[in-house]
Parts: C-alpha cells; sequence; structure tokens
C-alpha cells in the first residue's frame, strides 16, 4: 500500500477541520485534463492553479488563477476583470520560484500565508466539490467549493473559454 503523504495543503484543511478527498495519481502525469482521468472526475471538475503575472507592475503580487482542465484562462478578459491594463503567464521557471512548488503542483492551498491574490473561474460554482492540486505532483484534492473560497480568499471571476 502506497505510503499517505502529507503536504502543507493537506495540513491547513486539517487545521481548519475541512473534510476532504486525496486523491493520488502518477507524478509524472501534468496535465490536467489527464488527471481528471485517473481520478474518476470530468475535466470541468478538476481545476489547475495558473501563475499570472501583471504586465509593467514588476512589484505586484502575483496572481494564481484556478480553472478547469478543459478550459483556457482568457488573459485580456482577466485582466479586464481585475482592472488592470494586462496580465501575463508566468513560464514554468519563474511559476516554480514564485510558488516554491513544481508546475503540475501548483495550488493555493499550500500557499495560503504567501503574498498571492487567488481567482477561481465561476465555472467551479456549478460544482459542489472541485479536484485542486494538493501542493505536489502526483496528489489532488477533492473538497467544497465553498471551503478553497473560504480558505483562500479566492475571488470568483468568469475568465475562461473552451480549448479549441
Amino acid at each position: 500500500m502506497a505510503k499517505r503523504v502529507r503536504t502543507q495543503a493537506m495540513r491547513a484543511l486539517d487545521a481548519h477541520k475541512v473534510t476532504y478527498k486525496v486523491h493520488i495519481f502518477p507524478d509524472t502525469i501534468h496535465n490536467a485534463e489527464e488527471v481528471a482521468g485517473q481520478i474518476g472526475l470530468p475535466p470541468e471538475q478538476v481545476f489547475k492553479t495558473l501563475v499570472v503575472l501583471r504586465e509593467n507592475e514588476p512589484n505586484a503580487h502575483a496572481l494564481l488563477v484556478m480553472v478547469p482542465a478543459n478550459h483556457e484562462l482568457d488573459l485580456r478578459h482577466f485582466a479586464q476583470q481585475i482592472a488592470v491594463k494586462s496580465v501575463r503567464m508566468a513560464g514554468h521557471d519563474q511559476a516554480e520560484k514564485l510558488t516554491g512548488l513544481k508546475v503540475g503542483g501548483i495550488s493555493a492551498l499550500a500557499l495560503l500565508n504567501r503574498p498571492f491574490d487567488v481567482y477561481l473561474d465561476d465555472s467551479a460554482t456549478h460544482f459542489d466539490e472541485i479536484a485542486i492540486s494538493a501542493g505536489q505532483r502526483g496528489v489532488n484534492l477533492q473538497l467544497k467549493v465553498s471551503s478553497i473560497i473560504e480558505l483562500t480568499g479566492a475571488q470568483v471571476v468568469s475568465v475562461t473559454t473552451a480549448k479549441k
């Protein structure tokens, strides 16, 4: 039997007495749609966390944006929603440096006491629960959307388009 994993996100949820389900899958999978297939949830219920930067604001906090596996972040629309001129995706190396987590394992729940502005695509509200990374590749947590919003202080925004 696999050893029980304890991530920072799980410790945070335990500390707040939040119920969650752990999904373990091969840590070689970094694609959220593949993760969905591995854990048996539809891709629109498995959310990836993207690291986004405000353009021309080098000292501003990075943004964590949770979007469904089968959708893409509309950067222009997102910038409009948060009232900034423009935003861009952080590169993989930059995202890892900013969060201290590996791409494929970035989680707002693992970064609760860090200075990130957190956003959640409004499609999450169509579900009682969604799955997000536990802060480590190969581990996702399924929990209530309301708990994610409450713990991370996420702002709910409409910022995605279906993948082409």
